[in-house]
């Protein structure tokens, strides 16, 4: 079974994808989620995740959006949201992993048994 059709997003697009999964984010807000999400494992720096940002934005995963509640005086931001086909992708790669994980989970049944 290929559940991978595409080339498959790198873990810190993934992590960007799941956090922007939720609601629009600025850059910082991104570092704060993925951190959160992953019960601190995933930590990223400015350099990857805005080189990250660069390529899910080619590849149309996720757009730049204006914010309305952000006044003019503030310091200007960019935010950031999945768009559709970073949904899709975003939903390939959980399908992946949830395979991924009931195939570790029965094979190490299969080993535990032969171990008894």
């Amino acid at each position: 079974m290929n559940l991978r059709k595409e080339k498959p997003v790198t873990p810190t697009a993934f992590s960007i994808l799941l956090a922007l999964s939720l609601r629009k984010r600025h850059g910082y807000e991104l570092i704060e989620q993925v951190n959160q999400d992953s019960n601190g494992r995933v930590k990223i720096g400015p350099g990857a995740l805005y080189g990250t940002i660069k390529d899910l934005l080619q590849m149309k995963y996720i757009k730049e959006v204006k914010d309305q509640a952000q006044p003019q005086t503030a310091r200007k931001r960019r935010y950031y949201q999945i768009t559709e086909k970073g949904v899709g992708a975003l939903e390939k790669e959980v399908s992946y992993f949830n395979h991924a994980a009931d195939l570790a989970r029965e094979r190490s049944k299969k080993y535990i048994q032969k171990r008894a």
